[in-house]
């Protein structure tokens, strides 16, 4: 199959998904969600395949959420052949998937991009990742996934103050928080992504599976609340404080989000 927003390669025992929008700093569009979503899919029937690494293309990013230009253009994150944008079902992929998925951060997660890596079993970044969150900045957010489990890795005071002051983290900070299992020389990152990947698809793959399904049971739950969020982010991006972000970021000057306190 071939994808226009993405890369999709096997190695041995290991899939490898690129997030291909370097000119957009690889942020996702509905087309780019629906190819990742479809890799997946693939990565998960392909029984040669054990372990799936998850990167982005160039060196300055590994995603940045939401293609929020798109949004301020269309009013949307765009086309898609099922006509729907499939955040929350990329999402539940990436956890459902009984084969560890481990993210290679090569420049900035942040956003929705910083979901993804958070979602994924391990995450290896280069020494010149950040880390960050952007949501409140742009009129978006994630109440799902994006807080909760991100509350269970960092704990609720880092989780909140990621949320609450959009900062950006480097990458030693995030291994520090434990946001990242290990960080390496950028030149090193998709090697040493490999060489974990290869490590894990020595192990009894059944095993993995039932570990893997074993650590998501305790926060499942958390799936229903994504279900809902993802219905409020909907509506709320389509509200005028919701169009206020995307368009202040598009005009590259600040939101004027004062006008919405107490709505």
């Amino acid at each position: 199959m071939d994808y226009d927003d993405i890369e999709y390669t096997v190695e041995g025992p290991t899939a490898i998904i690129m997030m291909n929008r370097p000119q957009r700093y690889n942020a996702f569009r509905a087309k780019t969600v629906e190819e990742m979503i479809s890799a997946f899919r693939r990565a998960w029937a392909d029984k040669g395949v054990q372990t799936v690494i998850l990167t982005g293309a160039g060196e300055k990013a590994f995603c940045t959420g939401g293609d929020v230009k798109q949004r301020a253009e269309t009013g949307d994150y765009g086309p898609s052949e099922s006509g729907m944008f499939e955040i929350g079902n990329l999402h539940k992929i990436i956890r459902d998937i009984p084969k560890p998925v481990i993210a290679a951060v090569n420049g900035l997660a942040i956003g929705g991009g910083h979901v993804l890596h958070v979602l994924c079993d391990l995450t290896i970044a280069a020494d010149t990742a950040r880390f960050g969150q952007s949501g409140p900045k742009v009129g978006s957010f994630d109440a799902g996934f994006g807080s909760a489990f991100l509350a269970r890795i960092v704990g609720e005071k880092r989780a909140r103050e990621i949320w609450y002051l959009c900062r950006q983290y480097d990458a030693e900070t995030a291994e520090r928080w434990g946001l990242v299992n290990w960080v390496v020389p950028a030149a090193d990152l998709l090697d040493e992504a490999k060489k974990v990947a290869a490590e894990i698809a020595e192990k009894s793959p059944t095993t993995i599976r039932f570990l893997k399904q074993s650590f998501n049971a305790d926060t499942d739950h958390q799936a229903g609340l994504s279900n809902m969020a993802m219905s409020a982010l909907d509506l709320f991006t389509h509200s005028p404080e919701g169009l206020e972000g995307a368009q202040a970021f598009a005009d590259k000057r600040q939101p004027e989000f004062n006008k919405y306190v107490g709505a």
